[in-house]
């Protein structure tokens, strides 16, 4: 059935506005006389959370709990506090509410982790919660797992002593027992803001990790390049396809990762490569794509990619996946704007900067 609602998780930070970050509920209902509209908020009953990328609780998927299980529950990792809210979408949708929370303290001294990052549900009901540095701040990777039924704080995910420098974002593919997961930021330096003297200093990850899913073991790693930042990891939707897709952030590069000929080995090729642009009137001379998001369409037959500081949404045709042909670009904001402050000087796609665009 068509969603009726979307939750879209909204963050004070930086604004000087000294307010809880909220969930905002949305009416996607083109029947509905507030089409479109926020029809409800949840504050979080604390500051300064920045509320990250919100995920499904378990019985939402297609393994244990079916096709058709309903998602009753949402799960909010905070990046800067380190805190998880689970709310509960399924006993009202249109107002949901706070059923349970997990401090701080319980994530830093139970699992040694912090600055928390993106939720999946694992195939066996659990929630999976990735994380980008320890309670200090440091870089380091893994992930803590919740218990699907109670979300309890069940501890660590993988060994301990095979976490990687940096985390951000992963998914998996339970009929080839992999988990794919992507590098992040060192969240006592990115957490400032950024900095370009952070280049070349390790403060940006490289590496695209895949694990063992069931034996929870880190089994190779790819090195991207130097300060490529790996982002968002996505697999094909069909569950036999061997194949997936990862951003980076600073490179402008999208590579796919696809199981090898060898048994059990995956490989990585660069696919895309969105150009920096020349440009003046920024904080550096060359203005990256900033590839912030992926999105794989249903089907498997487009990639849309998230250009996220030129402003643009690619989307790319996958009949042949080592080969993505770009079909469809429309910008939506982004810092090149014909009339802005940043001038482009050299730009090997557009030849004028595009003009502003209203939503209405």
């Amino acid at each position: 059935p068509r969603e009726e609602v979307a939750y879209v998780t909204c963050t004070y930070r930086c604004t000087g506005i000294e307010q809880p970050d909220f969930l905002a509920t949305v009416d996607l209902n083109p029947r509905s006389c507030h089409y479109g509209q926020v029809i409800h908020r949840l504050p979080m009953p604390n500051l300064k959370d920045e509320l990250h990328c919100a995920g499904w609780g378990p019985a939402c998927g297609c393994f244990d709990g079916g096709a058709a299980a309903k998602r009753t529950k949402l799960v909010l990792p905070c990046l800067i506090s380190s805190r998880i809210y689970v709310v509960d979408v399924g006993s009202q949708c249109r107002a949901p509410r706070i059923c349970k929370m997990i401090e701080p303290v319980d994530v830093f001294w139970k699992c040694n982790k912090g600055y928390l990052s993106v939720t999946h549900p694992l195939p066996n009901g659990d929630v999976l919660i990735a994380n980008m540095g320890d309670a200090a701040g440091h870089g380091k990777g893994g992930f803590v797992v919740l218990d699907g039924e109670t979300f309890e704080l069940k501890g660590n995910w993988e060994n301990e002593c095979e976490a990687p420098p940096t985390g951000h974002d992963f998914w998996y593919q339970p009929r080839h027992n992999v988990l794919v997961s992507s590098a992040g930021m060192v969240p006592r330096v990115a957490g400032r803001g950024f900095n370009p003297d952070d280049l070349k200093k390790g403060v940006f990850g490289r590496r695209l990790n895949v694990w063992n899913l069931s034996c929870r073991s880190l089994t190779q790693c790819f090195d991207l390049g130097e300060d490529s930042l790996p982002l968002t990891v996505r697999f094909l939707h069909s569950p036999e396809a061997a194949e997936g897709y990862v951003g980076c952030a600073l490179s402008g590069a999208i590579f796919r990762f696809y199981k090898s000929c060898e048994a059990n080995n995956w490989a990585v090729e660069e696919v895309i490569r969105i150009p920096a642009k020349d440009v003046s009137g920024w904080i550096m001379p060359k203005m990256p794509a900033f590839i912030a998001d992926l999105v794989i369409s249903q089907d498997d037959r487009f990639l849309y990619v998230c250009n996220w500081l030129h402003g643009d949404i690619r989307q790319y045709e996958l009949s042949r996946s080592c080969k993505p042909r770009l079909v469809g670009q429309v910008f939506v904001g982004g810092s090149i704007l014909r009339g802005g402050p940043v001038t482009v000087c050299r730009d090997e796609e557009l030849k004028c900067q595009p003009e502003p665009l209203v939503v209405k």
